[in-house]
């Protein structure tokens, strides 16, 4: 990869998801936090742009776990990218199995988008934003549906932004100005 990179631009994604050890346990992850750090600093180290992939309303987690998930390619120092998605339950995963049985929701379409509007507040502005949606097989998707409609969710993210005067990174200009 390292020598593919001097040639051309070599981006690598790696699969965050979220940093909560049992989240992670719970939507077998398949590794511990430390594999994901250990793999972007060797990647950056050979400056090998990494983006990294979060997914917003995990079973279990709250607004508070999710900006923390949020918070961890800042420190890493470099300019950043980011996918942000949302959690969809497909059809034969344990998941599906645990969701019909009532076990945990989905966010519908608006809560969704309040959330991610937060999120990406809470975003250094120089982190670049690669996906604020998801793709699956829509004949396997369980929940949210509103999740195969992406234009919709994306029209709806932007007028919602609009609405709100809202940027990425106004949180941390906010926090920084009352400092």
């Amino acid at each position: 990869m390292s020598r593919l990179n001097k040639q051309k631009p070599v981006w690598i994604e790696l699969g965050l998801q979220t940093i909560h050890e049992s989240t992670a346990r719970y939507i077998r992850r398949g590794y511990p936090l430390c594999v994901f750090d250990d793999a972007v600093k060797r990647l950056r180290k050979e400056n090998i742009e990494v983006i990294v992939h979060t997914i917003l309303g995990l079973p279990g987690e709250n607004t508070a776990d999710i900006l923390e998930t949020m918070e961890v390619p800042q420190p890493y120092g470099y300019s950043g990218n980011q996918n942000c998605s949302y959690f969809m339950c497909f059809v034969g995963t344990d998941l599906a199995a645990d969701y019909e049985k009532g076990l945990f929701q989905t966010y519908e379409r608006d809560e969704y988008i309040s959330l991610l509007i937060n999120c990406l507040e809470h975003l250094r502005p120089d982190i670049v934003i690669h996906r604020v949606t998801g793709d699956g097989p829509k004949d396997l998707l369980i929940a949210p549906l509103w999740a195969s409609r992406k234009r919709e969710v994306l029209n709806l993210l932007h007028h919602r932004m609009k609405e709100r005067a809202s940027f990425q990174g106004k949180a941390l200009e906010a926090l920084s100005r009352s400092q």
